[in-house]
C-alpha cells in the first residue's frame, strides 16, 4: 500500500515539474493588447511567448509608438523590423514624436503594408508635408481610404498640402485629419473651440475658435485662459487654468505642476513622497 502511494506521489511530482515554467494558458489571451515595448519584452521571457509570437500576427496589426514618454529610439530601420510582423496586413500606424522615422522609413512601411487605414504621426519632426502626401497617395493607389490622419507638429504644412490630403482622402468630413486652417492666424494647425458655453471670450467677441497661438487655452480642460481665468504655466511650459493648476500634484521646490501629459517627467527623489520637475532636478543634481 505505502508503495502504491509512492508511485502515484512520484508520477504527480513529474507531471508537475514538465509543467514549471510554462505560461498560464489564459496569459496568450492578453499578448495582442500590450504595448509595443512590453510586446517585444514578452519575446524575451520564455520560448513559448517567442513562438507565439512570432506565429501570430494579430498582436503585430496596429503599431503603437509613443516616445514622449522614453528616449528616442525608433529608426526607420527598427520601424521595418516591426511592421514586417503584420506579413503585408498591418491595419494601424501610430508614431508619437518619434524624431528619427524619416519619409523615406514611412514610405517603405506604407508601399510594403497598403491596408492601413489608420495613420497618425503627430510630433515626428523628420517627416516632411510631402513624405506624407507621397504615403497617403501610396494608400490611396490601393484603394485604401484612411479614416484618420494625424499630422500635427510636421512642420511648413500649407494650405494647398491640406487640400492636397483632402482630395486623396475622397471625403468630405474634415475631421478626418486633425489639423486644419485657423480661422484667427490663417495657418493650417489644430483648432480648438472652447468647451464653456459661459466662456467671456464667447461673449464678447462671438468666437474663440483657433489655434493655441492664437488663444490661449488650459491643456488640460481645453476652455480658454487670460479673459475671465488667470492663466497658470505649468513645469512643462504649457498654459493651465486656475483650476487644474491647483489640483495637479506639484513640485516640491518650484511648486508647479506638470500637465497630465507630461506627468512622466516627474523626477522622484528617494525618501520623499513627492515629485521634482526637471528644471528643479537639474540643479539638486
Amino acid at each position: 500500500m505505502d508503495m502504491e502511494i509512492s508511485h502515484e506521489t512520484n508520477n504527480k511530482e513529474n507531471q508537475d515539474s514538465s509543467n514549471m515554467g510554462q505560461p498560464h494558458e489564459s496569459l496568450y489571451l492578453v499578448l495582442a493588447y500590450l504595448p509595443l515595448f512590453e510586446l517585444l519584452a514578452m519575446t524575451q521571457v520564455c520560448r513559448s511567448f517567442k513562438d507565439a509570437l512570432n506565429n501570430d500576427i494579430l498582436p503585430w496589426l496596429n503599431i503603437v509608438v509613443d516616445e514622449n514618454v522614453q528616449k528616442s529610439r525608433v529608426s526607420n530601420e527598427i520601424l521595418m523590423k516591426i511592421t514586417s510582423k503584420a506579413m503585408g496586413r498591418l491595419k494601424s500606424l501610430i508614431l508619437i514624436n518619434c524624431v528619427k522615422i524619416t519619409d523615406d522609413g514611412l514610405q517603405n512601411v506604407v508601399t510594403n503594408n497598403p491596408g492601413i487605414d489608420k495613420l497618425h504621426v503627430p510630433q515626428c519632426t523628420s517627416l516632411t508635408p510631402e513624405g506624407i502626401i507621397r504615403a497617403v497617395t501610396t494608400l490611396s493607389q490601393h484603394n485604401t481610404t484612411l479614416k484618420t490622419l494625424m499630422i500635427n507638429g510636421i512642420s511648413k504644412v500649407t494650405k494647398e498640402h491640406l487640400q492636397t490630403l483632402h482630395s486623396l482622402l475622397r471625403s468630405d468630413n474634415y475631421s478626418s485629419i486633425d489639423v486644419e486652417i485657423c480661422p484667427k492666424c490663417d495657418e493650417v494647425r489644430m483648432v480648438h473651440d472652447c468647451p464653456l458655453e459661459t466662456c467671456e471670450r464667447k461673449r464678447t467677441t462671438g468666437s474663440c475658435r483657433g489655434c493655441k497661438f492664437c488663444v490661449l487655452r488650459c491643456e488640460e480642460c481645453r476652455k480658454c485662459v487670460g479673459v475671465d481665468d488667470e492663466e497658470s504655466e505649468a513645469a512643462c511650459e504649457d498654459m493651465l487654468c486656475e483650476d487644474c493648476w491647483i489640483h495637479l500634484p506639484k513640485c516640491c521646490y518650484c511648486n508647479k505642476p506638470y500637465c497630465t501629459k507630461h506627468t512622466h517627467k516627474q523626477c522622484v527623489i528617494p525618501g520623499s513622497s513627492g515629485f521634482v520637475c526637471e528644471a528643479c532636478y537639474s540643479k539638486i543634481d
